[in-house]
Formats: C-alpha cells, sequence, structure tokens
C-alpha cells in the first residue's frame, strides 16, 4: 500500500509544480498520478530488494491534453526514488525522447523542487565509432573499404561524395563542432551515409580500443550509473533483454520502467525477434568470405589460435554455399507464385508451416551455420585475448582492423543459423505459430527470395524478459484500448492479468470537431470506385485557404489520386514520398503561416506523432477505414491461428485494430482545448457495415454529420 509519507511528497510536489507554473489541476492527470501512485507504491520488496508482490504493472490510457508526462513522471521518480530502483523512461519515437529530456524533466525538476538527475541512454548505432572512421578515411585513399556491411554485397559503393562527408566529420570532431552521435548532424543522414562509420556490439572492441578514451557511447554509458532516470527507446530496451538483461540499462528486477507511445511495443518486440535473410546474397556473402580469408589470416593469423580455427573455415564456408544453392530451387517456385501475381507481394506458408521437403534442408542449413557461427566464435575470442596479451606478435592496429570484420561475420552466420533453425523445428501444438513467408526482391536482372520468420505476438517474449521481471512497469498512449477494452493490448503484449487497466478522461470538447460522412462516401471495397471517388470528392470538399492532412491507407492509392487531380490543387499539396516526412512537415507550416492554404498527403505515419495544432491542420480527410493490409503474413497467421481455435479473427483481431488507427488518425485534428474543425470519413462502410457501427461508437463523442 501506498505510504503516507510518499502520498504526501507526491501531492506537495504537484501542488508546488502547478503553482510555480500557474496552472490549474487536470482532472484526468489527477487522476492518473493517483492510479500509477497507487501501483507503484504497493510494490513490496524482499531483503535482497527484489520485488515479491504481484499486480506491478499499470496500463493507461490517457489522450492528448492529459498531461500524461508529467502525470507518469511525478509519482514515478518519487517512488523509484523510495524504492531505490532506476527509473527507465521508454519512447517509440526520438522526437518523444528530446521532448522529454530538453523540457519536460527539467521543467518537472525546476518548478517541482524534487531533486534527480537523468540522461539519454542510445544504442551503439547512434554513436560514431572513431575507429571506423579512421579506418575509413585511411583505406579511401587507396580506394578500398575495410567496413563490411551486414549485407555488403547489397550495400552502394563507396564514392568521392561519401568521403567528403566523412572528412568534414572528423573536421566537426576535431573542432568540437559535433558530438558524434547521429542525431545531432546538421541536415540529418541516410542510413547508407550513417552506416559505415558506426558500430554494434559484435563489431566493438570494448575497451580494449584505442579510441576507448573518446569513445561518445562509453562516455554517455559511463553517465547512467549515477542516473535516477534514465531515457531511451523501445528498440534499446529490447536488444537489452535479448541480452539477458542488465548489459545496457538496469537489470529488470532494479528498475521501473513507463512505456511511452505503449501500444508500439509489442510491434517493436516483433521486430526485435525476428529473423530474415536473402538467398542470393547470402550465397555471395559466403563466397567473399572465402575469397577474403587468406588475406585476413596472412595479417593476423599468428595471434593465438587463429589460423587454427581460419583453416577449418574455407570447407565450411563452403559446405554452406552449397546448401544454400540446393534450397534455392524450391524457394524460388513458391516466390513465382508471387511474382507472377501482381496483387502479391509475399508467399506465405499457411498457419506458418512448413513442408517437410524444405524442413529437412533448413535444418542442414541451421547446422551448417551453426558450424560456422562457433568457428567465428572461437576466432573473435582469440582476437579477445590477443588484443590484451601485450606480447602478441600481431600489431594491435591489425587486430583492431579485423575484429569488427569477423564480428559482422559471426553476426550473419548467427542470424542465418536462428533463421533457419525457425524453419526446421515445427511450431509447438496449441501454442501460437510463427508466421513463415517468402519475399522476392528484384537483384539486378534476377530475383533474390528473402526468407522471414516472426512471432505472431510478442506476449510470451515480453512476459518471460519484461513482466514477470521487472520491479514495475507503466504502460501509457493515447490509444491502448480497442473498442473500449484492453483485450487486443493483453493479446499482443502479455501483460499480467492482475495489471491496473484503466482509461483516463480526456479533457477536451470533442463537439468542437464534426465527424462527417459526406454523400460523396462510397464503400472503399471497390478499390476503382473509391479512388475516383476520391478524385471527384477532394476538390469540393477542401478548403484550398486551409491546413489540412488526408490520410490514406495505401500509397497506390494515394499516388493514383494526386496523378488525377487538377494541376492547380496538385500545387497546393506535399505528398509523401516526393520530400521527407520533417520536410513536409516545415513547408506546411510555413506556407500555414504566410496565410496560405497547404494540403499533406499521407500514410500511416502520418496518422500518429504528428502535431499540427490551431490553424495548421483545420480538415483530417480519412480515405477509408485502416484495415490492415490483407497479405500481412503476421496478422495472416495470426487470424489463421485465431479461427483455427474457432473464433471470429475479423471481430476479436480486425475491427478493434482498425477502430484503433481510426482514433489515432481523428486524433490529429484536436490538438489543444481550443482547437476546432472537422474529420471526413470518405469510406460507407463506416454506417453499411455491422462492424461499422461499433467502430463509430469507438470514437470520441464528435459531433456527427451522416449523409
Amino acid at each position: 500500500m501506498l505510504s503516507d509519507a510518499l502520498k504526501q511528497q507526491i501531492q506537495q510536489a504537484y501542488t508546488q509544480f502547478l503553482n510555480n507554473k500557474g496552472l490549474k489541476a487536470r482532472y484526468g492527470q489527477k487522476l492518473m498520478i493517483a492510479e500509477i501512485a497507487k501501483t507503484l507504491g504497493a510494490i513490496e520488496l524482499d531483503d535482497q530488494n527484489v520485488r515479491q508482490s504481484e499486480g506491478h504493472v499499470c496500463v493507461i490510457e490517457a489522450g492528448t491534453g492529459t498531461g500524461k508526462t508529467v502525470a507518469y513522471l511525478l509519482p514515478a521518480l518519487v517512488i523509484a526514488k523510495a524504492l531505490d530502483k532506476k527509473l527507465v523512461i521508454s519512447t517509440a519515437t526520438v522526437a518523444l525522447q528530446e521532448q522529454i529530456i530538453h523540457k519536460d524533466l527539467p521543467d518537472l525538476r525546476q518548478h517541482s523542487e524534487l531533486s534527480f538527475n537523468f540522461a539519454l541512454a542510445k544504442g551503439r548505432g547512434r554513436y560514431l565509432c572513431l575507429s571506423k572512421l579512421d579506418n575509413l578515411l585511411i583505406e579511401s585513399q587507396s580506394g578500398l573499404d575495410p567496413n563490411r556491411a551486414l549485407y555488403e554485397d547489397e550495400r552502394p559503393p563507396f564514392d568521392t561524395q561519401a568521403v567528403k562527408l566523412y572528412e568534414s566529420m572528423a573536421d566537426a570532431l576535431a573542432a568540437n563542432r559535433w558530438d558524434g552521435e547521429r542525431d545531432s548532424w546538421p541536415g540529418g543522414l541516410e542510413p547508407e551515409q550513417w552506416q559505415p562509420v558506426t558500430t554494434d556490439h559484435r563489431q566493438c572492441t570494448g575497451r580494449r580500443c584505442s579510441n576507448v578514451s573518446s569513445c561518445m557511447f562509453f562516455r554517455a554509458r559511463e553517465s547512467l550509473d549515477s542516473t535516477d532516470c534514465i531515457v531511451t527507446n523501445h528498440d534499446l530496451v529490447m536488444a537489452d533483454l535479448a541480452l539477458g538483461g542488465g548489459a545496457i540499462l538496469p537489470a529488470p528486477a532494479d528498475a521501473i520502467y513507463v512505456f511511452d507511445e505503449g501500444h508500439q511495443l509489442p510491434a517493436k518486440a516483433l521486430n526485435h525477434f525476428s529473423h530474415h535473410s536473402r538467398i542470393i546474397s547470402s550465397g555471395t556473402w559466403l563466397n567473399q568470405c572465402n575469397k577474403q580469408l587468406g588475406a585476413i589470416l596472412g595479417e593476423i593469423g599468428e595471434a593465438g589460435d587463429i589460423s587454427r580455427y581460419g583453416e577449418e573455415l574455407p570447407s565450411v564456408l563452403s559446405d554452406c554455399k552449397q546448401r544454400v544453392d540446393q534450397i534455392y530451387p524450391a524457394l524460388d517456385a513458391l516466390a513465382q507464385e508471387v511474382v507472377n501475381d501482381p496483387r502479391q507481394s509475399h508467399y506465405r506458408f499457411p498457419g506458418g508451416a512448413v513442408p517437410e521437403e524444405l524442413m529437412l534442408m533448413a535444418a542442414q542449413l541451421a547446422s551448417g551455420f551453426g558450424e560456422l557461427s562457433r568457428l567465428l566464435d572461437k576466432m573473435v575470442g582469440e582476437l579477445n585475448r590477443a588484443l590484451e596479451d601485450p606480447h602478441c606478435p600481431v600489431p594491435k592496429v591489425d587486430l583492431e582492423n579485423h575484429y569488427p570484420i569477423l564480428g559482422t561475420w559471426q553476426a550473419r552466420a548467427e542470424a542465418n543459423r536462428e533463421l533457419w533453425n525457425s524453419y526446421a523445428v515445427a511450431d509447438r501444438e496449441r501454442a501460437a505459430p510463427r508466421a513463415r513467408w517468402l519475399t522476392p526482391v528484384q537483384l539486378g536482372s534476377s530475383i533474390d527470395i528473402e526468407v522471414c520468420s516472426s512471432p505472431i505476438v510478442a506476449a510470451r517474449t515480453l512476459e518471460q524478459s519484461l513482466w514477470q521481471h521487472c520491479c514495475g512497469a507503466v504502460v501509457t498512449s493515447a490509444t491502448l484500448a480497442a473498442l473500449g477494452k484492453f483485450d487486443g493490448f493483453r493479446l499482443r503484449a502479455g501483460t499480467p492479468a492482475d495489471s491496473v487497466y484503466q482509461q483516463m478522461p480526456s479533457p477536451f470538447d470533442f463537439s468542437r470537431a464534426t465527424l462527417h460522412v459526406p454523400t460523396q462516401a462510397v464503400d472503399a471495397g471497390d478499390a476503382l470506385a473509391h479512388t475516383q471517388a476520391l478524385v471527384d470528392a477532394l476538390p469540393e470538399l477542401l478548403d484550398p485557404d486551409e491546413g489540412s492532412l488526408v490520410l490514406f491507407s495505401s500509397r497506390r492509392q494515394m499516388q493514383d489520386v494526386y496523378e488525377q487531380l487538377p494541376s492547380d490543387w496538385q500545387g497546393r499539396i506535399l505528398l509523401q514520398g516526393a520530400h521527407s516526412k520533417q520536410e513536409m512537415l516545415s513547408q506546411h507550416r510555413k506556407q500555414i503561416d504566410l496565410g496560405e492554404g497547404s494540403v499533406l498527403f499521407g500514410l500511416a505515419s502520418f496518422s500518429e506523432g504528428v502535431d499540427l495544432p490551431g490553424d495548421y491542420c483545420r480538415h483530417v480527410v480519412i480515405a477509408k477505414l485502416p484495415f490492415a493490409v490483407p497479405d500481412d503474413p503476421i496478422e495472416a497467421t495470426l487470424a489463421e491461428w485465431i479461427e483455427g481455435q474457432g473464433r471470429n479473427a475479423f471481430m476479436e483481431i480486425t475491427v478493434p485494430d482498425a477502430a484503433l488507427k481510426l482514433v489515432q488518425a481523428c486524433g490529429r485534428l484536436l490538438r489543444s482545448e481550443t482547437d476546432r474543425g472537422k474529420i471526413t470519413l470518405l469510406d460507407r462502410r463506416i454506417v453499411t457495415k455491422r462492424y461499422g457501427n461499433a467502430i463509430l461508437n469507438s470514437l470520441p463523442p464528435f459531433t456527427r454529420i451522416i449523409e
């Protein structure tokens, strides 16, 4: 039970914060503070300071305007400190991380007079690797590139423009104009520009690196030990849990987590525990390894037993290549069904079940890549020992140069082993199956095949690695409950049944927004008729002098509608894909600030996390009900699994998910208590289908006009 002392401390800090800011208490915010305090305050610890009580997870839906950041920070900071635990705030986006670090936490500390410190934790991949930058610039002079990408054969060639970029990075570091973080580089960096100069735990030599004293990543990590509150992202939390917890962030037992934008947590977990590999690219990579091996052993072979293990590699590499070549025809025969059907982009194994012939070949591949992984692990181990041996005959610079190469080989071998093992082993009865599918990829004049495998729900993974072990957790978002229930989130995230599940009341007057289903709305199930209806309706419905956002579920439909609109309307539209998201939003705001109209055409990424208050968005047009893409392999396998249990997957999964996404899309309109405007839905199914009424009633109480 929450002690009186903690309760009083939280109440006093909240009152102090409001008074110093000149704010009034918000009803939803007060309720959220109370629920979180009650849940976390009831946590009981044993003599080893490990949680021994249940009911330690709190799931709260709190819409825009609730003030949820303060509502979770205040009680969580106080209680985490009282329990001698670290508070880990995890978000899905960099934008929210920066808001919490640069605005919310400093603001709360200043005005509540609570005493705490905080830091931002990012993965290695967000920091520059000085060793890779140095080697890259040295090797660029001779036209060589030692930084092998995970899919080396797929990476674009190294060019003069890239060299100039890396030289400017080195100059900026030397002049202290840059801190080595990707997110702070002026103008941003594309993945293909950044990948050659960053690293991961497989390529990093750690404390043995000659640049460790200047390493931005290790400097940032050292500050976490003495930090009360760590702000990070869902991907880094998943990476830490995959390593057993406590490798990067505090161990789950020593942490209280807050997952903001928590609706994205299950999807992030699925991405992290999925596997994929391309057949032709893997074969090419295996050949490249064999060709490069002799040169590598010639330079570092005298270090420990590297040569002994390296001499075994050629036969193992050749064996893996032979087995990859053997499985290709069987996979290609299946993939051709997709290549010849423009309506499909994947070949999915029904129910995730792989034919026995493929399972046998997959088992051989898993065995081959397992042996390759074992040998590379031995070689990396020898490299580690050699780096610490002052009498090693191989120069340290050569060891450091080849460490990331062998580390990357090892990572790719392990990834292939995990993938093929997931194809070789049948799913357990009554357990949720894995989704398994093939995606044809154009590779020059030929077709490569990407082989994929993924869990269909993250519940078991999150339950076993997170919820069971953490000291406490809060999951919050503006959209967690679908059709008024948390069942869908529980299914996907595996949150305990004894968790607190609450929806906070919104401070908004939703009658300030009109939900309009006009006569021009047609059944979106007929794609051609629906596209034509959009082309005809949009010039009539949109005001050319105001800020509008038009949301599509299909890139093809968005492009088709844009191309068929009159040219004067095309000039007013900012089309996703033609510009970066940030550039689109910046241009849109600039046009509105000049007193001119602007229309954004966007896809799902514009349905959440886009903040366009006031005149920046007076009209949201939603082209169709946001049902999941029909050929999504994970969703299709999940639906099959549910149907196999005699349940209705459409009503249990598809409709609630669409309702949740529709709420997110509608949420782009009202961003403050003074906002007003209209939402137009151009899909007649909302009023003609049985499920439409359930979706309609799950929306906030907008003023409705249904024609």
